[in-house]
This record gives structure tokens, C-alpha cells and sequence, in this order.
């Protein structure tokens, strides 16, 4: 029965050139005898890539089912040497980690936690110092691993380069690859005395104050980063650290943007002839005129007492007026009322 190659590679019929090879280059990441894969599939994968990337076998085979007189693998052969123009290095470099400039510089793990804000402390901005226990630069040696005082010296295995060439086999022949020296562990150098508190490696595990700058008006589910605070790696530098910010609700204020939001309920009688109030803003008293003849519902704003903004200004403070009406009435509230409604108020 004909092989479906398009099926093999996972990609429908009217997959571009562009997909083709990104379907090819995942699956051979995957099923590469070097990394653990199996020969026969990997050379299916490379069967139906070789047929699939080149226009005129590819239209033979839409047509036929099958590719016809030239030897190739869709005849039951398989030839490495055409492989339709895929660059075998971009697969190598990924698989074994290697580049055209050699090593990828080493780096630490990366660190996430959370902090709970309260609104207030969202609104403002506020400093909060965390206690990380993490593998952290050696503060003796400052990472070079050496004892005080103690000189250092080349690395008499990689001469200083910090890597060394390493040379393999795989079906397809010889190759070399660049890694990391373990002796000096990429640095280049060795020292000539250990340090005694972390014992040459650079680094040790160890509970470490962060203080975290919290900015002004930032928002419940904000990620701060903070480069190079996470966990430090031997002869490289160190990750990083993402602290997630939960702000807590609050009772009276809600947020909108950059403006606060809060109700206020008043009488009756203060909706019909106006007034004026202190009123508990998030940052102290305002006096507040509630004009006459104000509906429930209307909105009164005070400029400039909201979140702040990056460019130092503010937002606002919005207040939602909510007309209390009475659920009892005294007698002589209630005369009153009627002689109100004879006015027609």
C-alpha cells in the first residue's frame, strides 16, 4: 500500500513549502536516532520530506500516488545526498545544542512567586522586601570560585575558550559539536585554591533578601520582572525573577482605568435641595457640594484624586449618587411628603 507522506509529516495536502519543512524539522528533532528516536521512522520522516519539498516529485506523487524513475526513496531506495535543499546544520545545531559562534551562554534558572498587595498599596506603589531561597553567586568569591587573595590560571583543558570540541558518529557519518569545558565549567579558568565556602563551584544555595520596587497603579494579575534576580548558574549568569501581584478588593473603592469608583448614598431630601459632604477619599477627606435636583445614579467627579499616572498626574475619582428613598415614615414626615406631592414634587 502507498505510503501517505503527508500524513507521516502531519500536514494536509495544501501545506505550504514553509510548513513542510516546519513539520519536518520538529519531527526529526523528535525521532532522531542520536537522541534516543528510531532509525527506521526517522528515515520515513525524511523519505516523505524529500518527495513533499521537491515541486516536480511532490506533483508526481499528488498525481500518481508514488514517484516514478529516478531511484529516489519513493521507489523503496533512500538517498541522503537529496534531500530537496534542507540544510542539515540548522537540524544539528538544535538537536546537539551547538551554534555557528559556538556555546550558548549558560544561564539560570528562573524564579516566580506572588505577592498580595492592598488596594491602597496597588494604588500608591510600595517596597516589599522577600526572603528567596535560591542557588545565588558566591558572595566570597563573587562567582569565580577561587579562595580570597587566590590567584587564577588558564584551563589547561580548553586553553581558556571555556568550551571544547567533542567529536560523535550517527547514520549520516561524523560530526563535531562545541560544549562546555568541565573542568572550569565554561569559565576559562581554574583557580589556584578553592574557595572554601563553595568549594570552587561559584555558587551555593542560600536565603537571600529581594526588594521589590511595587510602581504606582499597578494592576491585580501585573507580572514585574526583574532581570538577573532568579537563580545563578556556574560560569554563566543568573535568571531572572517574575513576581505576580494580587490586589486585594476593597470595601468601598473599585477601580476603572485610572479612576476610583465608589458610591455614596444620601437622602431624599438631600437630593431634592443639595448639600455638602466630607467624604473618606482613598488618600484623606474631601469635601464634597452635592448640587440640588441630582438624580440617583448621576455621577459627580473630582479631578486629580484617582490613580497616578507615569507622567506624575492622576486620575480621577468618580462618584455614583445613590438616592436613598425611606422604607418608614414618621406622621409628620409623611404630612409633609403629601403636601410635597400636592406641589407636584
Amino acid at each position: 500500500m502507498p505510503k501517505d507522506y503527508y500524513e507521516i509529516l502531519g500536514v494536509q495536502k495544501g501545506a505550504t513549502k514553509d510548513e513542510i519543512k516546519r513539520a519536518f524539522r520538529k519531527l526529526a528533532h523528535k525521532h532522531h536516532p542520536d537522541k534516543g528516536g528510531s532509525e527506521d521512522k526517522f528515515k520515513e520522516i525524511n523519505e516523505a520530506y524529500q518527495v513533499l519539498s521537491d515541486d516536480r516529485k511532490k506533483a508526481e506523487y499528488d498525481r500518481y500516488g508514488r514517484v516514478f524513475g529516478d531511484g529516489s526513496q519513493a521507489d523503496g531506495g533512500f538517498d541522503f545526498s537529496d534531500l530537496g535543499g534542507f540544510d542539515f546544520g540548522e537540524i544539528f545545531e538544535d538537536i546537539f545544542n551547538f551554534g555557528k559562534g559556538g556555546t550558548r551562554i549558560k544561564r539560570g534558572r528562573d524564579i516566580s512567586i506572588e505577592v498580595d498587595l492592598s488596594f491602597e498599596e496597588a494604588v500608591f506603589g510600595t517596597e516589599r522586601k522577600v526572603l528567596l531561597t535560591k542557588a545565588s553567586f558566591c558572595s566570597i568569591c563573587q562567582g569565580t570560585g577561587a579562595a580570597p587573595g587566590t590567584k587564577t590560571k588558564t584551563c589547561t583543558v580548553c586553553n581558556g575558550a571555556g568550551t571544547v570540541r567533542e567529536t560523535g558518529k550517527s547514520f549520516f557519518g561524523s560530526f563535531s559539536r562545541v560544549v562546555e569545558c568541565q573542568k572550569c565549567h565554561g569559565r576559562g579558568f581554574i583557580p589556584d585554591e578553592n574557595c572554601q565556602v563553595c568549594r570552587g563551584n561559584g555558587i551555593l544555595s542560600k536565603r537571600e533578601e529581594v526588594i521589590l520596587n511595587i510602581p504606582a497603579g499597578i494592576r491585580d494579575g501585573e507580572i514585574i520582572k526583574l532581570s538577573g534576580a532568579g537563580e545563578a548558574a556556574v560560569g554563566g549568569v543568573a535568571g531572572d525573577l517574575y513576581v505576580r501581584v494580587n490586589v486585594s478588593k476593597h470595601h468601598v473603592f473599585s477601580r476603572e482605568g485610572d479612576d476610583l469608583l465608589m458610591d455614596l448614598a444620601i437622602p431624599v431630601s438631600e437630593a431634592i435641595l443639595g448639600g455638602e459632604r466630607t467624604i473618606n477619599a482613598i488618600d484623606g477627606a474631601i469635601k464634597l457640594k452635592i448640587p440640588e435636583g441630582i438624580d440617583s445614579g448621576e455621577f459627580l467627579r473630582i479631578r486629580g484624586r484617582g490613580v497616578p499616572r507615569e507622567s506624575g498626574k492622576r486620575g480621577d475619582l468618580v462618584i455614583k449618587i445613590i438616592v436613598k428613598t425611606p422604607k418608614r415614615l414618621s406622621k409628620k414626615a409623611r404630612d409633609l411628603i403629601e403636601e410635597l406631592k400636592k406641589e407636584g414634587i
